[in-house]
């Protein structure tokens, strides 16, 4: 299978998966991009993966339609343009021959899903040929987390920490290039961070040469994103320096998600 992620407007990635003949795309905002890539590589549209009802999510769904030999799945609690599959969490979607299984990340979005593959074990299969993958769209961020439009803080930190238990080498497809700006952030809270310095420093490269810094994986933000980190010592102190009522994680999360509103 092959990971692309798709540059649509400022800084979305629409991303696809695709065997050589047929593809999943997630949360096409824009439908140019995947016309685009669908004609170039001669691919059929298999099936459409939504997380949330905004706009920059599902604004190319209409114009994909008549391209869709399948169907398109998306949060059975948001309003998504009709017809759809409405999914939940605890639920599979089968879509190219993979399964997912549905999570419920409210937070960002009130019925806000992602979308997580673990693939089967194949035996003798080369190491790091097939790793799990998550579609998390606007909840985790690399180096940070999506605001609170219609969730509350205790919802998106419950929402974190679930995806946060995923596999450490799980591929975390967000649905925005906003990684340089997360981590100047996360440095302000943790300054001390090795790890923070020196992914900040691949990041920039990236950057430097047009590529994007994403996919990212689930063990780099146990050690870098402050949101998943909102027991350690180093950042209850600094949420508590912002105004954070206790130490408890959900405190803590609350914090910062304001800390980080109004920083520049």
């Amino acid at each position: 299978m092959n990971l692309i992620a798709l540059p649509a407007f400022t800084d979305n990635y629409i991303w696809m998966i695709h065997d050589g003949i047929d593809a999943i795309v997630v949360d096409p905002g824009d439908c140019a991009p995947v016309l685009d890539v669908l004609a170039r590589l001669k691919l059929k549209l298999a099936a459409i993966l939504v997380t949330h009802h905004h706009d920059d999510h599902v604004g190319g769904v209409l114009g994909l339609r008549p391209h869709l030999e399948g169907a398109v799945f998306g949060p059975a609690f948001e309003a998504i343009p009709e017809p759809y599959t409405h999914v939940r969490g605890g639920e599979k979607v089968c879509a190219l021959g993979l399964d997912f299984d549905i999570i419920d990340v409210p937070g960002h979005t009130s019925g806000h899903i992602a979308y997580f593959h673990q693939p089967k074990t194949q035996p003798n299969a080369p190491a790091g040929t097939d790793t799990p993958v998550l579609f998390c769209g606007d909840t985790l961020f690399s180096g940070g987390c999506g605001r609170l439009f219609e969730g509350t803080p205790a919802q998106m930190h419950h929402s974190l920490q679930a995806l946060a238990a995923l596999p450490g080498d799980t591929r975390v497809c967000c649905a925005h290039e906003y990684t340089l700006a997360n981590l100047k952030f996360a440095r302000a809270v943790e300054p001390d961070s090795a790890d923070l310095d020196r992914y900040t420093r691949w990041c920039e490269q990236q950057r430097a040469a047009g590529l994007p810094t994403l996919p990212g994986h689930i063990a780099e933000e146990r050690a870098i994103n402050p949101f998943l980190r909102c027991g350690v010592p180093a950042v209850i102190q600094a949420a508590q320096n912002h105004g954070a009522l206790g130490p408890q994680p959900v405190e803590v999360f609350t914090a910062l998600r304001l800390w980080k509103n109004e920083f520049r």
